[in-house]
Protein backbone atom coordinates (compact mmCIF):
# COMPACT_ATOMS: atom_id res chain seq x y z
CA UNK A 1 0.00 0.00 0.00
CA UNK A 2 1.69 3.34 -1.10
CA UNK A 3 1.32 6.76 0.99
CA UNK A 4 1.04 10.03 -0.69
CA UNK A 5 2.94 12.06 0.50
CA UNK A 6 0.21 15.41 0.04
CA UNK A 7 2.44 18.25 1.72
CA UNK A 8 5.30 17.30 -0.70
CA UNK A 9 3.07 16.92 -3.43
CA UNK A 10 1.47 20.25 -2.67
CA UNK A 11 5.43 22.01 -2.32
CA UNK A 12 5.65 20.47 -5.85
CA UNK A 13 3.10 22.28 -7.15
CA UNK A 14 3.76 24.96 -5.30
CA UNK A 15 7.04 25.32 -6.70
CA UNK A 16 6.01 25.24 -10.40
CA UNK A 17 3.35 27.62 -10.02
CA UNK A 18 5.79 30.16 -8.59
CA UNK A 19 8.13 29.18 -11.66
CA UNK A 20 5.38 29.42 -13.92
CA UNK A 21 4.19 33.06 -12.66
CA UNK A 22 7.67 34.15 -12.48
CA UNK A 23 8.51 33.56 -16.07
CA UNK A 24 4.86 35.00 -16.82
CA UNK A 25 5.71 38.01 -14.72
CA UNK A 26 8.84 38.51 -16.06
CA UNK A 27 7.19 38.69 -19.59
CA UNK A 28 4.69 40.93 -18.43
CA UNK A 29 7.24 43.47 -16.73
CA UNK A 30 9.39 43.29 -19.61
CA UNK A 31 6.37 44.40 -21.93
CA UNK A 32 5.25 47.06 -19.24
CA UNK A 33 8.71 48.59 -19.06
CA UNK A 34 9.22 48.20 -22.96
CA UNK A 35 11.47 45.08 -22.86
CA UNK A 36 9.94 44.04 -26.24
CA UNK A 37 10.46 47.67 -27.61
CA UNK A 38 11.45 47.49 -31.22
CA UNK A 39 14.81 49.54 -31.46
CA UNK A 40 15.26 52.07 -33.59
CA UNK A 41 17.70 51.75 -36.83
CA UNK A 42 20.45 54.21 -36.40
CA UNK A 43 22.93 54.69 -38.96
CA UNK A 44 25.72 57.68 -38.32
CA UNK A 45 26.70 60.15 -40.90
CA UNK A 46 30.32 61.23 -39.85
CA UNK A 47 32.96 62.99 -41.84
CA UNK A 48 34.71 66.90 -42.04
CA UNK A 49 32.62 70.15 -42.00
CA UNK A 50 32.47 70.22 -45.99
CA UNK A 51 32.27 66.94 -47.11
CA UNK A 52 29.06 66.73 -48.06
CA UNK A 53 27.00 64.57 -45.09
CA UNK A 54 23.98 67.03 -45.90
CA UNK A 55 23.52 66.21 -49.47
CA UNK A 56 23.82 62.70 -49.39
CA UNK A 57 21.54 62.17 -46.00
CA UNK A 58 18.75 64.25 -48.40
CA UNK A 59 19.13 61.77 -51.32
CA UNK A 60 18.90 59.13 -48.28
CA UNK A 61 16.13 59.90 -47.16
CA UNK A 62 14.08 60.69 -50.41
CA UNK A 63 15.11 57.29 -52.07
CA UNK A 64 15.94 54.89 -49.02
CA UNK A 65 13.03 55.89 -46.71
CA UNK A 66 15.09 56.96 -43.75
CA UNK A 67 14.88 59.94 -42.14
CA UNK A 68 17.55 62.27 -42.02
CA UNK A 69 18.32 64.23 -38.32
CA UNK A 70 21.49 66.52 -38.37
CA UNK A 71 22.51 67.41 -34.93
CA UNK A 72 24.11 70.68 -35.47
CA UNK A 73 20.32 71.91 -37.52
CA UNK A 74 18.54 70.38 -34.22
CA UNK A 75 20.82 72.00 -32.01
CA UNK A 76 20.45 75.45 -34.22
CA UNK A 77 16.80 75.42 -33.95
CA UNK A 78 16.68 74.68 -30.56
CA UNK A 79 19.03 77.91 -30.05
CA UNK A 80 16.65 79.63 -31.94
CA UNK A 81 13.43 78.51 -30.07
CA UNK A 82 11.61 81.19 -28.06
CA UNK A 83 12.57 80.68 -24.23
CA UNK A 84 15.21 78.12 -24.57
CA UNK A 85 17.01 77.34 -21.44
CA UNK A 86 20.05 76.33 -23.45
CA UNK A 87 19.66 78.50 -26.44
CA UNK A 88 22.71 80.77 -25.18
CA UNK A 89 24.48 78.04 -23.87
CA UNK A 90 24.84 76.49 -27.74
CA UNK A 91 24.51 80.15 -29.25
CA UNK A 92 28.35 80.10 -27.33
CA UNK A 93 29.14 76.51 -28.44
CA UNK A 94 28.49 77.07 -32.55
CA UNK A 95 30.18 80.12 -32.01
CA UNK A 96 33.48 78.72 -30.33
CA UNK A 97 33.51 75.66 -32.89
CA UNK A 98 33.04 73.93 -29.71
CA UNK A 99 30.95 70.39 -28.54
CA UNK A 100 27.49 71.40 -26.59
CA UNK A 101 27.03 68.92 -23.85
CA UNK A 102 25.71 65.33 -24.61
CA UNK A 103 23.18 65.36 -22.45
CA UNK A 104 21.56 67.94 -24.43
CA UNK A 105 21.90 66.66 -27.77
CA UNK A 106 20.49 63.00 -26.97
CA UNK A 107 17.75 64.55 -25.67
CA UNK A 108 16.74 66.36 -28.74
CA UNK A 109 17.71 62.90 -31.32
CA UNK A 110 15.57 61.07 -28.76
CA UNK A 111 12.80 63.71 -28.62
CA UNK A 112 13.36 63.96 -33.02
CA UNK A 113 13.22 59.98 -33.35
CA UNK A 114 10.10 59.78 -30.77
CA UNK A 115 8.18 62.48 -32.62
CA UNK A 116 8.67 60.90 -36.27
CA UNK A 117 6.83 57.60 -35.63
CA UNK A 118 7.64 54.43 -36.23
CA UNK A 119 6.96 55.02 -40.58
CA UNK A 120 10.23 54.54 -41.20
CA UNK A 121 12.94 51.97 -42.14
CA UNK A 122 15.77 54.29 -39.87
CA UNK A 123 17.50 57.43 -38.71
CA UNK A 124 20.19 58.75 -39.83
CA UNK A 125 22.31 61.00 -37.48
CA UNK A 126 24.61 63.79 -38.88
CA UNK A 127 27.21 65.20 -37.15
CA UNK A 128 27.04 62.99 -34.34
CA UNK A 129 28.77 61.53 -32.10
CA UNK A 130 31.23 64.07 -32.42
CA UNK A 131 33.76 63.37 -29.64
CA UNK A 132 34.02 60.57 -27.02
CA UNK A 133 31.96 62.37 -24.40
CA UNK A 134 29.10 62.11 -27.46
CA UNK A 135 29.99 58.89 -27.42
CA UNK A 136 29.78 57.73 -23.93
CA UNK A 137 26.46 59.56 -23.42
CA UNK A 138 24.90 58.02 -26.57
CA UNK A 139 25.90 54.67 -24.94
CA UNK A 140 24.22 55.53 -22.06
CA UNK A 141 21.45 57.02 -23.07
CA UNK A 142 20.37 55.17 -25.92
CA UNK A 143 21.63 51.83 -26.19
CA UNK A 144 18.34 50.72 -24.84
CA UNK A 145 16.39 52.73 -27.30
CA UNK A 146 18.35 52.84 -30.65
CA UNK A 147 21.04 49.85 -32.45
CA UNK A 148 23.52 51.63 -34.94
CA UNK A 149 23.57 49.28 -37.25
CA UNK A 150 27.42 51.22 -39.25
CA UNK A 151 28.83 54.63 -39.43
CA UNK A 152 29.20 56.08 -42.79
CA UNK A 153 32.23 57.81 -43.16
CA UNK A 154 32.58 60.70 -46.27
CA UNK A 155 36.11 61.38 -46.38
CA UNK A 156 37.78 64.77 -47.91
CA UNK A 157 41.25 66.73 -47.94
CA UNK A 158 40.77 69.42 -45.31
CA UNK A 159 41.34 72.23 -47.93
CA UNK A 160 38.34 70.95 -50.14
CA UNK A 161 36.37 70.88 -47.53
CA UNK A 162 37.09 74.35 -46.27
CA UNK A 163 36.17 75.45 -50.04
CA UNK A 164 33.24 74.15 -49.84
CA UNK A 165 32.05 75.54 -46.47
CA UNK A 166 33.55 78.90 -47.42
CA UNK A 167 31.59 78.52 -50.79
CA UNK A 168 28.26 76.65 -49.97
CA UNK A 169 26.45 80.48 -48.79
CA UNK A 170 24.26 79.16 -46.72
CA UNK A 171 24.35 81.71 -44.15
CA UNK A 172 25.11 79.67 -41.22
CA UNK A 173 26.96 81.73 -38.57
CA UNK A 174 29.75 79.09 -38.06
CA UNK A 175 30.46 79.13 -42.19
CA UNK A 176 33.24 82.32 -41.84
CA UNK A 177 36.75 81.46 -42.14
CA UNK A 178 37.58 81.79 -38.60
CA UNK A 179 34.84 79.30 -37.11
CA UNK A 180 35.44 77.00 -39.83
CA UNK A 181 38.99 76.73 -38.71
CA UNK A 182 37.96 75.90 -35.35
CA UNK A 183 35.26 73.32 -36.19
CA UNK A 184 38.19 71.65 -38.39
CA UNK A 185 40.66 71.19 -35.52
CA UNK A 186 37.86 70.12 -33.57
CA UNK A 187 37.31 67.26 -35.65
CA UNK A 188 40.43 66.36 -36.22
CA UNK A 189 41.06 65.79 -32.23
CA UNK A 190 37.82 64.73 -31.69
CA UNK A 191 35.30 63.44 -34.29
CA UNK A 192 37.94 61.03 -36.27
CA UNK A 193 38.85 59.16 -33.14
CA UNK A 194 35.64 57.85 -32.74
CA UNK A 195 35.48 57.03 -36.40
CA UNK A 196 38.55 54.75 -35.60
CA UNK A 197 36.62 53.75 -32.60
CA UNK A 198 33.77 51.84 -34.71
CA UNK A 199 36.35 51.15 -37.71
CA UNK A 200 38.25 48.79 -34.81
CA UNK A 201 34.82 47.19 -34.52
CA UNK A 202 34.36 46.90 -38.21
CA UNK A 203 31.42 49.42 -38.36
CA UNK A 204 33.40 52.12 -40.61
CA UNK A 205 31.64 52.05 -44.27
CA UNK A 206 34.05 54.70 -45.82
CA UNK A 207 33.21 56.48 -49.32
CA UNK A 208 35.83 59.05 -50.83
CA UNK A 209 33.90 62.04 -51.17
CA UNK A 210 37.03 64.30 -52.83
CA UNK A 211 36.35 64.28 -56.68
CA UNK A 212 33.14 62.50 -57.11
CA UNK A 213 29.71 64.79 -57.96
CA UNK A 214 26.91 64.07 -55.40
CA UNK A 215 25.32 61.44 -57.80
CA UNK A 216 28.44 59.47 -57.96
CA UNK A 217 28.88 59.69 -54.18
CA UNK A 218 25.55 58.70 -53.65
CA UNK A 219 25.35 55.56 -55.50
CA UNK A 220 28.49 54.05 -53.70
CA UNK A 221 26.52 55.12 -50.68
CA UNK A 222 23.27 53.35 -51.90
CA UNK A 223 25.15 50.21 -52.38
CA UNK A 224 26.13 50.10 -48.60
CA UNK A 225 22.67 50.58 -47.58
CA UNK A 226 21.65 47.79 -50.14
CA UNK A 227 24.30 45.56 -48.51
CA UNK A 228 23.63 46.00 -45.12
CA UNK A 229 19.56 44.82 -45.80
CA UNK A 230 18.25 48.42 -46.39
Amino acid sequence: MYSLNFSSIASSNFRHFCLGFSTIGKRFIQKMSGGDKKLYNVVFVLGPPGSGKGTQCSKIQDNLGFVHLSAGDLLRAERQRKGSEFGELIEEHIRNGTIVPVEITCKLLENAMFASGDNTRGFLIDGFPRNRDNLDGWQKEMNDKAKVHFVLYLSAPIDVCVQRCLQRGQGRSDDNEESIKKRIVTYNEHTFPIIQYYDELNMVREIKAETKTPEEVYSEVEAVFKNAGF
